[in-house]
């Protein structure tokens, strides 16, 4: 089909679709199973009307609004990370990275009205890191690579044929630093951007590492965040006086370009007032903080940029705290208590939920939510309790929040403490509230996977549409009548679940030893400055350096699955499987350079498969999938054939005919059962592990 058809063609499309899916959902519902798309349940309610209705996700929002699923990994999306709207067409263009394999990139073209599955169009294929998309002063479209920023025609017959390169050779993936030191994975390769309203150019070039910390004593600042390439920092480069950039040939020189402001870990959020660069409007930046292992440290940050100020990575994190690391920088030279006493620092402007990652910034411009009228929306992609939702900024006349005195608090979705105030090591501090547009997007079995929006943009229409990196998905949102449905429940492995898999392992001299093994020869060699160092601080003793490691693990959504190791996110990450970008950065090469580092990944297969005490089964082979209920005969999910489990009593005691097993993957629940009430199975579903 083409992707430019006729509007009476497309609802033909669409009718005939929609005869298609009725009797789809007949089929479905005799074998009463759900129809899911990307993890989530999809019914009969759509989001919005006409040829862009689509299918309503359960998603707690404010009151008004709702989300519809316009495309998700049925569509063949792997790892959607931005997407603008093509000018003065009801089509958009799409950044799918594909994951971090260097060159799996592309640029889709999508068609919103298009029959499912046959939505988009690939225009750019093998694309280093593809994740900056903006409308250029010349209504051309801007895309971004690791190194570079090119424009091209995505509806032309041959959009690579289109392709001008405006901005090359900046820092990327592979770089030396100015001490000579070579880096062969950059921690933040990827390239935000943004214009403004005089056609000027501001990139995201980010730090190479999470917190440029060298071994102690650190005397010297980071040196990468140095000098005129400064990483950490924005890059400002000016067009001619048409005002736009001119295309390079291979014999033009490099584009000149200043830093703009130095000391901002990654920012991967920036929105520019209308107004700006007037005198007094806004230049906004979403600072990804540090990683700390407490879940409440550091906060992230809403920062308002000026040029030449340092805003205080890796020396400064909150407000004012100094990094510890860098006590000795803090102390003389250019940085002399740069966190406390010196007018290059410029603090946050407001503090951001800790550990909330805000990838996408915006003002809201258009006719749809006039309550939204000019005020800053904000997506955090963070993986928290904290993380997971969409910020409604107030903003001043020039476009800054508005800060509030202490205390000022926020919501923590699924935790114990459903509200904390703003603090620092100081106490409570100032900050600006905000709304949620999206406010509880975390995990439910059976209902749900947890959210992790990227871009996000406005539409002609004034509707908002996101991009969600981690369930390969395009959402758009839209009005609603009536009242919002009641939220729902939280479904995370519970603290008391996590303190008996500790004590199993614990229990298990074997297991004991093999967490002792990936402690020192994995997580500690290889994996201290990411994921909050694992839980891992000073003072603890090798007892509690273990159960750190392993409790850290075991409370990251969706890592490990006992039984299953393939079931679980952390196995994929570890061997560079599927999409998810792998763990260490850098790591593909270390099976080779470091001996027994394969025998370390198989030594964490064995701890997952039997970290809890019984007999290792496998789903017998039979239909698609087999049921499993609670003790009360509750159908509590449904798990394929061939998938692992642990029985923990062959004979049930309390259920005769069934097995009871350990809680599977979550993608195999839906929600209706406690893990109190057990899982059971027919014994004759069940063979021996081969």
């Amino acid at each position: 089909m083409s992707y430019f058809t006729s509007r009476r063609e497309r609802r033909s499309l669409r009718a005939c679709a929609g005869i298609l899916a009725a009797l789809l959902g007949l089929t479905a519902a005799a074998a009463s199973e759900p129809l899911r798309r990307s993890g989530y349940a999809i019914g009969a309610e759509t989001c919005g009307s006409g040829d862009l209705a689509f299918p309503r996700i359960q998603i707690d929002m404010k009151a008004g609004f709702c989300a519809g699923l316009v495309a998700s990994e049925e569509d063949r999306l792997k790892f959607p990370r931005a997407i603008v709207q093509v000018p003065g067409r009801e089509l958009f263009v799409v950044a799918d990275m594909g994951g971090w394999g260097h060159s799996d990139g592309r640029l889709l073209l999508l068609d919103p009205r298009a029959v499912p599955g046959q939505r988009f169009k690939e225009l750019l294929t093998g694309i280093e890191y593809p994740f900056g998309l903006a409308i250029g002063p010349d209504r051309k479209l801007y895309a971004s690579t690791a190194e570079t920023i090119f424009r091209f025609d995505p509806l032309a017959d041959n959009p690579r044929g289109t392709v001008e390169t405006i901005i090359r050779h900046m820092p990327g993936r592979r770089i030396t630093l100015p001490d000579g030191t070579k880096v062969e994975e950059s921690a933040h390769p990827l390239k935000q951007f943004v214009f403004d309203k005089n056609g000027r150019l501001f990139v995201n070039v980010g730090s190479h590492s999470d917190d440029c910390v060298t071994p102690a004593p650190i005397r010297k600042p980071c040196a990468a965040a140095e000098g005129a390439f400064a990483m950490a920092s924005i890059w400002l480069f000016t067009p001619p006086a048409s005002g736009v950039f001119p295309a390079l040939t291979p014999k033009d020189p490099h584009p000149p370009h200043v830093v703009y402001a130095r000391g901002l870990r990654n920012s991967m959020a920036m929105a520019l007032h209308p107004n700006f660069p007037d005198a007094g409007y806004a230049f906004l930046q979403g600072e990804n903080s540090r990683d700390l292992p407490d879940i409440f440290k550091p906060n992230e940050e809403i920062n308002a940029i000026e040029p030449g100020r340092h805003y205080g990575w890796p020396y400064c994190y909150d407000l004012s705290t100094p990094s510890p690391e860098f006590r000795n920088v803090l102390q003389g030279g250019v940085y002399k208590s740069l966190c406390t006493a010196n007018a290059l620092y410029k603090p946050p402007l407001s503090l951001v939920p800790p550990h909330g990652v805000p990838l996408a910034m915006l003002y809201y411009h258009g006719n749809k939510f006039p309550e939204l009228e000019g005020k800053l929306l904000v997506g955090l992609h963070g993986y928290r309790p904290t993380g997971s939702r969409v910020l409604v900024y107030d903003v001043d006349d020039h476009g800054f929040p508005k800060p509030s005195p202490a205390p000022v608090r926020y919501r923590v979705s699924c935790a114990a403490d459903p509200a904390r105030s703003f603090q620092t090591g100081t106490g409570e501090v100032a900050a600006a509230p905000f709304d949620e547009l999206i406010a509880g997007w975390h995990r439910v079995n059976g209902a749900r996977p947890q959210g992790a929006p990227v871009g996000m943009i406005v539409a002609e229409d004034g509707a908002i549409w996101l991009v969600d990196d981690k369930n390969q998905t395009v959402i758009r949102i839209d009005r609603a009548a009536g009242d919002p449905p009641p939220p729902l429940p939280c479904d995370m492995r519970s603290q008391a679940m996590i303190d008996q898999l500790e004590a199993f392992v614990a229990g298990d001299a074997q297991n004991n030893a093999r967490l002792i093994t990936l402690r020192k020869g994995l997580v500690e060699k290889h994996c201290l400055g990411c994921h909050s160092d694992f839980g891992l601080k000073g003072g603890l003793s090798e007892a509690e350096k273990d159960a750190a490691v392993l409790r850290f693990m075991l409370s990251q959504d969706g890592w490990i699955y006992p039984g299953d190791p393939g079931a679980g996110r952390l196995r994929t990450r570890l061997r560079g499987l599927g999409a998810g970008k792998l763990m260490p950065p850098g790591g593909e090469g270390l099976p080779k350079a470091e001996p027994g580092y394969a025998r370390l990944l198989d030594t964490m297969d064995v701890l997952v498969a039997t970290m809890v005490p019984g007999t290792r089964m496998r789903i017998k082979p039979g239909p698609p999938q087999r049921k499993f209920f609670g003790k009360t005969s509750k159908e509590c999910g449904e798990i394929p054939a061939a998938k692992v489990v642990v029985v923990t009593q062959r004979n049930a005691v309390d259920k005769p005919g069934f097995s009871r097993f350990f809680r599977p993957a979550d993608p195999y629940l839906n929600g209706e059962c406690s893990d109190g009430d057990g899982y059971y199975i027919r014994q004759e579903f069940l063979v021996p592990v081969q």
